[in-house]
């Protein structure tokens, strides 16, 4: 596999950050996962528009502009021959002395990997999750909730307790009970057949693929509600579904060990998802 270092195409071994990099010590960073289709980055132009403002606020400079990482992408794909792909591109504040003061740190790290399509998204079966909320919470009030940063622990350690209960996905609360998202997507439900979400500023990551889930609510003539919930009234739900950028729109079948009926809402959406990607990479 060909990764991309600090502007230089590498074999994967030979791409080398030191122990000193804040991306490895402390978390201090940025990712973004982009699904690449036909050999194209889906809405990679708002993948990094979230990566610019995200470096702005923590005062990390861009080591290149958005339009050559772009091309960096395109060529990191051709090197790996990976037509149907997941790209992850890191973005790091680099080496700096030991403790949290980020001065004198840098240069900064680029990283950008590409992984195989995992067999969930190339399933022919349409693919359906196992929900449970999880005991860890994320802040309802939170600025660096707005950009993907690399301190996921809360994350992490969610879906692993997800895991030990047997389910697919966790959903987290925030820290006034409200539901925020789950640890790896954004949450959507419906409700007197409009498609709802949670507005941001409680906590949320305003997904790309949320957006683009909104976008088509709108193409489709679907009502949209953004509200805030607790797990109590989700459990009422005509229908959840969570939505990211590597599986697209992940129908929910139980929720907390109920089932949780199929809706064609959902169905709908999916599939005008599945067209999106496949109309925009052609």
């Amino acid at each position: 596999m060909v990764v991309f270092l600090n502007g230089k195409f590498l074999a994967e071994a030979e791409a080398v950050v030191p122990l000193s990099d804040r991306g490895i010590l402390l978390g201090d960073g940025l990712f973004e996962t982009v699904r690449v289709a036909n050999r194209r980055p889906f809405r990679l132009a708002q993948h990094l528009e979230r990566l610019v403002r995200g470096a702005d606020f923590l005062k990390i400079p861009l080591p290149c502009l958005p339009r050559e990482i772009q091309q960096f992408t395109l060529q990191l794909i051709a090197e790996n021959d990976l037509p149907e792909a997941i790209l992850r591109v890191t973005l790091t504040r680099g080496s700096g002395a030991r403790g949290y003061s980020i001065k004198n740190a840098g240069p900064p790290t680029l990283a950008m990997v590409l992984h195989p399509l995992p067999p969930q998204a190339a399933a022919e079966e349409p693919l359906q999750w196992s929900l449970v909320t999880s005991s860890f919470r994320i802040p309802s009030a939170d600025a660096l909730s707005s950009f993907k940063t690399t301190s996921k622990i809360s994350h992490i350690m969610a879906r692993a307790e997800a895991e030990e209960k047997g389910a697919d996905e966790a959903l987290l609360l925030n820290t006034n009970g409200e539901v925020a998202e789950t640890a790896g997507g954004n949450i959507f439900w419906v409700f007197h057949d409009k498609i709802c979400t949670v507005p941001t500023g409680r906590g949320v990551l305003p997904g790309i693929t949320r957006a683009v889930v909104l976008e088509l609510c709108q193409s489709l003539g679907l009502p949209t509600n953004k509200c805030v919930v607790k797990p109590e009234q989700l459990r009422r739900a005509e229908g959840i579904f969570v939505s990211q950028s590597t599986l697209g729109i992940v129908p929910v079948a139980a929720f907390d060990g109920h089932p949780v009926a199929p809706s064609p809402l959902v169905d709908q959406l999916a599939s005008a998802y599945h067209t999106a990607l496949l109309h925009e990479t052609m």
